[in-house]
């Protein structure tokens, strides 16, 4: 099958675009290699000059900075926990939605996907006092709501790869004596492994780049995720730091931008299988 052509206009449109996109993370990049007298004038938009150039020191003020690696710590646990919780319930709830036919599963599903459209700022101050009566105001918990707010999403890409796995696999695994959770485990999770790479992928930039819902819910004075940590970075009497500042910012996007890089090549494979089968 012949390769399609692609426009020469099209290359030269979406290039712009990419480095527009990127532009913002080089300019971060270029001045957290800076002094701070550079970063503060004209010449931040200019790249370091033998004058301006400050080598790592900014990042290991930035490493060395009170709460950076405790609150480093606290964005992985809050992303993985709530990622594995997501992906471990979502793809349970998909598979019976799909798999039985009733009118509480048709339900359920439909409350899956209202959710995606139901605004965050609808529910934000209600959110806030559930989750302090409930005691999920700590990093430890805070992942039940992000199952809750990642659940519409991960729900409707789930089950519309479910609808294509075709049903005499499970059934014959019934008849070799698989209990309705192996089948699941050992036949029904394998085959969703696209999928739920693209989920694992989408859900964990949203968490790990979050700042609303982790301000509004945990106690800042105890918690603060790294973008929460950005947000108070200061040095003494208040002012701000903005060499070591721009440096944990680079600390904080590298990790997530490495991690799309590896498995970006998922995301368009399992999307595309959730939307064209079934």
């Amino acid at each position: 099958m012949a390769k399609k052509k692609v426009s020469p206009v099209w290359t030269v449109l979406l290039g712009i675009l990419a480095v527009l996109y990127v532009y913002p993370v080089i300019m971060i990049l270029f001045n957290s290699l800076k002094k701070e007298t550079a970063i503060s004038t004209s010449t931040a938009f200019q790249l370091p000059s033998a004058a301006s150039f400050n080598g790592l020191a900014n990042y290991l003020d930035a490493l060395g900075a009170k709460g950076f690696l405790q609150s480093f710590g606290y964005s992985l646990f809050i992303t993985l926990s709530s990622v594995a919780l997501i992906l471990l319930c979502c793809s349970m709830c998909a598979w019976y939605i799909t798999r039985v036919h009733s009118g509480i599963s048709r339900l359920m599903y439909l409350l899956c996907v209202f959710s995606m459209v139901v605004p965050f700022q609808m529910v934000m101050f209600t959110l806030s006092q559930t989750a302090d009566q409930l005691k999920l105001n700590t990093p430890w918990n805070i992942c039940i709501i992000y199952l809750g707010f990642g659940a519409g999403l991960a729900v409707f890409m789930f089950s519309g790869f479910v609808k294509g796995i075709p049903l005499e696999i499970e059934e014959a695994a019934m008849i070799d004596g698989c209990n309705p959770v192996q089948i699941f485990f050992r036949i029904v999770v394998p085959i969703l492994k696209p999928t739920m790479i693209s989920v694992a992928i989408l859900q964990a930039m949203w968490v790990w780049n979050d700042y609303l819902l982790p301000t509004l819910v945990l106690d800042i004075k105890k918690y603060r995720t790294i973008p929460m940590l950005i947000q108070y970075f200061r040095g003494s009497y208040g002012r701000v730091e903005m060499g070591p500042m721009m440096a944990c910012i680079m600390l904080t996007v590298l990790p997530i931008i490495v991690f799309y890089l590896c498995c970006q090549k998922y995301i368009i494979e399992g999307v595309v299988a959730g939307a064209v089968k079934g």
